[in-house]
């Protein structure tokens, strides 16, 4: 046997064992779970029942910290601005202490108001809708990790209620202008993040970058674009991470965050002063200025998404526990410490065993990722929710994210063509001169600003007429921008990813819906 083969199949054997041993604990955590609840439920009416359901949520959190979490933290570790490990730390820190702390101390019953209650016939009924919601969009959560794929798992769950609920009290049972507000959200997010993203990397670009001294204008901008992410997560944390605790309207949350931003910058400054005062001549030296910035975002980013999402694990499951207990069914369900506590540990449980997979797909496989772009990335998410929150518009966390990577390649993308578009006519008005004019033009070219480019090329075109037959043609600028298209975004993950967004609400409505016939069918006597 050749060394190749041992190598591949000792590779084999490694993966399998590392698969096992994820399995193991993830079977493991849903056990204990199970002792946990039991302990603490105690001898009541429906005792297995919520057992059974306490399980479900653990596995649903599980997910959630799989699929959903990646996108607080790709970015951060795509950027090389934290390792792998160092992320999933931090974000299961923050993921939990958002859940504990934040998460609310009710819930409402039924996920987004999709489905009217009292159409379901009795508590029973009740239960197992939720049940089959829960279980639904666990399951569809798990394939999703499995392909690689970020979904909503908000989306998720809400296809789940609806497709149960449908099956329970028939189609009347649904508000669809509910629905279709959500729906909106696969367009509206991922635009808006994109839009949002670019914005502030073109911004970064045009006053810092394409400056001659760029280190002078970091000096100044740097400390304005770190103040105004402190004011966006600090508005964005006291508007959605903290509302279950501290409820704000949106004049006090941004007035505090202005506040906030204010301190900040003025902190900052004077660090920021120093630090770039030691970089080098490279101009992608600035990115060094936005580590502790983005490390700081990712970890505002993971506590707002455990206080808010972690909902998706335990709303289903307080309601059902608020159903067995009380024998009513009430708009809202009080959620008690012990199911806060499986959802925050199961989220960052399912983080730490199968987010690495998700983070490599958000960080570093649609484009790549430079610190200053990973910032613009988690400013775009914070100002997008805040934004698109005060407008009444329906929003997904994820879809927004995802959205803000693209963005950012495809601003990269039209930028690189831009660029080598304008090379090559410099390169065309300079035809039959000395190749050592032509480079030394270009090298003054490359170091000036960007006003003093734009200049440049007028001169150019004004004392230099290309011969006709020298015109890039259209197919050569075709060329041009396949090329970097292909270089700089993946199109198939995006046309994948998105057909995973598009089936997310019919395809867990209809395993829903099946488990909740499959479910009365074994409970019914």
């Amino acid at each position: 046997m050749n060394t190749d083969r041992v190598f591949a199949l000792k590779s084999v054997g490694l993966f399998n064992l590392r698969e096992f041993a994820r399995l193991g604990l993830g079977i493991v955590f849903i056990m204990s779970v199970m002792i946990y609840a039991e302990i603490t439920i105690g001898d009541v009416g429906g005792r297995y029942l919520l057992i059974t359901a306490a399980m479900i949520g653990g596995y649903m959190a599980m997910n959630i910290g799989a699929n959903d979490v990646a996108n607080n933290v790709g970015p951060a570790v795509g950027s090389k601005t934290l390792t792998l490990t160092g992320a999933i730390v931090i974000a299961a820190i923050f993921e939990a202490a958002g859940a504990i702390v934040a998460g609310g101390e009710v819930t409402s019953t039924i996920r987004k108001g999709i489905i009217s209650p009292d159409a379901i016939p009795d508590i029973r009924t009740f239960v197992w809708v939720m049940m089959a919601a829960l279980l639904a969009g666990a399951l569809w959560l798990n394939i999703a990790t499995y392909q690689g794929l970020p979904v909503s798992t908000t989306h998720s769950i809400v296809g789940g209620v609806l497709g149960a609920g449908i099956a329970a009290g028939g189609w009347g049972i649904a508000d669809w202008g509910k629905v279709g507000t959500i729906l909106a959200s696969w367009v509206i997010s991922p635009v808006m993040g994109g839009i949002t993203a670019a914005l502030f990397l073109y911004l970064i670009k045009r006053t810092i970058t394409y400056q001659q001294d760029w280190v002078a204008a970091a000096r100044k901008v740097v400390p304005i674009l770190i103040a105004v992410m402190a004011w966006a997560f600090a508005t964005y944390l006291l508007l959605k991470g903290l509302k279950q605790v501290w409820k704000l309207d949106f004049l006090v949350a941004a007035s505090i965050g202005l506040a906030v931003a204010a301190a900040v910058y003025f902190a900052v400054k004077p660090m920021i002063q120093r630090a770039a005062a030691g970089l080098g001549r490279d101009r992608t030296e600035v990115n060094k200025l936005f580590v502790v910035p983005l490390i700081a975002a990712a970890a505002m980013l993971s506590f707002a998404h455990g206080a808010n999402d972690v909902a998706n694990a335990v709303g289903p499951l307080a309601a059902i526990y608020d159903a067995v207990i009380t024998g009513g069914l009430a708009e809202k369900a009080s959620i008690p410490l012990w199911i806060m506590v499986v959802g925050a540990i199961g989220i960052a449980l399912g983080l730490a065993l199968y987010g690495p997979k998700l983070i490599g797909t958000v960080g570093s496989e649609i484009t790549e990722l430079d610190q200053s772009r990973a910032f613009c990335i988690a400013l775009a998410a914070a100002i997008t929710v805040i934004v698109a929150s005060q407008l009444g518009v329906p929003i997904s966390s994820t879809h927004t994210a995802i959205g803000a990577v693209f963005g950012v390649g495809i601003l990269r993308e039209i930028i690189k063509v831009n660029y080598a578009r304008l090379i090559a006519e410099i390169r065309l008005h300079h035809h039959g001169e000395d190749e050592a004019v032509v480079e030394d033009y270009l090298r003054r070219f490359e170091a000036a600003s960007f006003q003093q480019k734009g200049e440049m090329v007028k001169e150019l075109k004004k004392k230099k007429k290309r011969p006709a037959d020298l015109t890039l043609s259209k197919q050569e600028r075709k060329e041009l921008r396949r090329e970097y298209h292909r270089d700089l975004v993946k199109r198939s993950l995006a046309l994948k990813i998105v057909s995973a967004w598009v089936i997310t609400v019919p395809l867990s409505g209809l395993m829903a819906a099946f488990l909740f016939f499959t479910i009365r069918g074994m409970l019914l006597p």
